[in-house]
């Protein structure tokens, strides 16, 4: 079989980048990682729904316990903004006409029709039925292709060396890593994630994580009933993560 030199440049540079990373099950395999009966399908759509008129500006409780759920060392925070991960930041939007604030979390927005999963030469970004969008770090080559694509920068490349990973979350330096919606706590069942569930420990239950193809879920029936917009609607992405007051 004969193979181009940018092939096997590519294939060389998915061993090296799968190598950095830590023996443990890969992203890609919780794609599948529920049993047959169980298996994931476009029967639900998780998602997100923030209200930002809820989101006190001083806290930084959803940054910091997706942090710690995820193993991101907060050494590793002390870098500058392009080189520290940030699988969710905190952002701080003002309307200069009328001087109105707002405080909220930015994280991947899983969208339905994800650019970064359009872009990646390798099929490392990829969209789970149930709207999830993950990447594969067994096979990502660190192009950042998918970071480019990204109109919410919410996408990080790994510069250092990672220690003291958790099974769930593998990284590795040379790799890009973004926000997973908690997907080994979804196929758990715990039912929220560790941003939702940071917010509501503070008292400000300003995140609500769900199924929005459920009907009967407060999420779904929160849309129904409150004005939701998406971050850049205009692109037509189709996202997972809505707001309340922006």
């Amino acid at each position: 079989m004969s193979v181009s030199r940018r092939d096997f440049m590519a294939m060389g540079a998915a061993a090296t980048a799968g190598a950095a990373i830590a023996p443990g099950i890969r992203l890609i395999e919780l794609a599948q990682a529920k049993s047959p009966e169980e298996a994931v399908t476009a029967a639900q759509r998780w998602g997100l729904l923030i209200d930002t008129n809820k989101c006190n500006k001083g806290c930084t409780s959803c940054v910091d316990a997706c942090h710690t759920e995820n193993g991101i060392d907060h050494e590793q925070l002390k870098g500058s903004d392009a080189t520290k991960p940030q699988w969710i930041r905190k952002v701080e939007v003002k309307d200069p006409n009328t001087g109105y604030e707002h405080s909220l979390p930015v994280m991947c927005q899983h969208c339905q029709e994800p650019p970064c999963v359009d872009v990646c030469p390798t099929g490392a970004s990829f969209k789970r039925a149930d709207g999830i969008v993950l990447v594969d770090r067994h096979i990502c080559i660190g192009c950042r292709y998918c970071m480019m694509a990204c109109p919410y920068k919410a996408r990080s490349f790994e510069h250092e060396d990672i220690t003291g990973q958790k099974e769930y979350a593998p990284r590795g330096k040379g790799t890009v890593e973004s926000c997973t919606m908690c997907v080994h706590k979804v196929d758990r069942g715990d039912g929220t994630t560790a941003c939702a569930e940071a917010c509501a420990k503070e008292g400000h239950n300003a995140i609500l994580f769900g199924d929005l193809n459920d009907p009967k879920s407060e999420i779904a029936q929160t849309v129904r009933s409150k004005a939701t917009r998406r971050i850049r609607e205009d692109l037509n992405l189709d996202n997972s993560v809505r707001y309340i007051g922006i």
